[in-house]
C-alpha cells in the first residue's frame, strides 16, 4: 500500500473518531493489523476495504484515491520539462526558474511565491495563505519563527566564533576551537525535529559525541566518560517508545 492510501486511511479513522482498538473489534482484525496499514507496512484484503468503505460512509474509489475516467480527462495534462534549465527575470513578470529536473521557483507581487521540488509543490505563499509540504505530502502553516531560525546564518556566526577563539588561544586555542562546529548540525536538526514535531530527527549522536570529545579535550579524563555515548541507543529506544505510543492513538 502506498503512503497516501495509508495516511487517508488514518484520516478517515480519526474522522470517525475511533481508536485503532475500537476499529480492529468492529472489523474483526488485531490492532497491529490496523496499526500496519496506516503505517503502509501491510494492506487490507478486499473484504476488509469493503468494510472500512461502508464504515465510513465513504465509496471504495474515494478512500483508495482512485479517479474515475471522466475526473481523469478533466485533468490537466502534465507539463513537458524543459531540456534546459530556464530563467526569466523581470520587474513585470517576477523571477522564474524552471530545470530539466523537474525544479520550479517562482515570484511575483501578483501570483506570490511557489517553491517546486521534482513536480511536487513544497512551498506555497500567497496573500494569507502560507504552507509548506513534508515528504509525507502533508501541508503544514508556515511559522514566520521557523523561517527566521532556518535562514539565520548560523554557520557564518560558528565560523566567526571558531576564528575568535582559535586566535585568542584561551581554552586551548585552535586545539579545542574546532569543537564548535558539532553545534551546527544540532542547530538544524533541532529546527527539523521542532517543525515536523519528530524527536527523531534530532542529531542526537552528534550531541553524544561532541560532548564527549569535548571533556575529554578540557579535561583530559577520557574514562569513563565514555559512558556519556551510552546515552545515544537509550535517546532510540525512547524515540521507538513515542513512536509506539503515537500509533496506538
Amino acid at each position: 500500500m502506498n503512503i497516501e492510501t495509508a495516511n487517508r486511511l488514518l484520516q478517515y479513522r480519526k474522522q470517525a473518531g475511533f481508536s485503532q482498538e475500537e476499529l480492529a473489534e468492529k472489523i474483526g482484525v488485531s490492532r497491529q493489523a490496523v496499526s500496519k496499514w496506516e503505517r503502509s507496512e501491510a494492506s487490507p484484503d478486499t473484504d476488509n476495504l469493503v468494510m472500512l468503505a461502508e464504515l465510513y460512509g465513504v465509496s471504495l474509489d474515494e478512500m483508495l484515491g482512485l479517479k474515475t475516467s471522466k475526473e481523469e480527462s478533466q485533468e490537466e495534462p502534465e507539463e513537458a520539462l524543459p531540456k534546459k534549465d530556464e530563467v526569466h527575470v523581470s520587474f513585470k513578470d517576477g523571477i522564474h526558474v524552471n530545470t530539466k529536473e523537474g525544479d520550479r521557483v517562482n515570484v511575483s507581487f501578483k501570483d506570490g511565491v511557489h517553491i517546486v521540488s521534482k513536480g511536487e509543490e513544497k512551498v506555497h505563499i500567497i496573500g494569507d495563505e502560507k504552507y509548506y509540504v513534508d515528504d509525507k505530502g502533508e501541508k503544514h502553516d508556515i511559522r514566520p519563527a521557523y523561517y527566521f531560525w532556518l535562514y539565520m546564518p548560523f554557520p557564518v556566526i560558528i565560523t566567526a566564533l571558531f576564528l575568535g577563539w582559535g586566535f585568542s588561544g584561551i581554552w586551548g586555542g585552535w586545539t579545542t576551537a574546532w569543537l564548535i562546529f558539532f553545534l551546527v548540525p544540532v542547530y538544524y536538526s533541532l529546527i527539523e525535529a521542532i517543525r515536523d514535531k519528530n524527536i527523531g530527527k534530532f542529531a542526537f549522536p552528534v550531541v553524544a559525541v561532541g560532548a564527549y570529545l569535548s571533556v575529554g579535550m578540557f579535561t583530559h579524563i577520557w574514562h569513563p566518560t565514555w559512558l556519556i555515548l551510552l546515552t545515544i541507543p537509550v535517546f532510540y529506544c525512547i524515540v521507538e517508545g513515542i513512536k509506539k505510543l503515537k500509533n496506538k492513538e
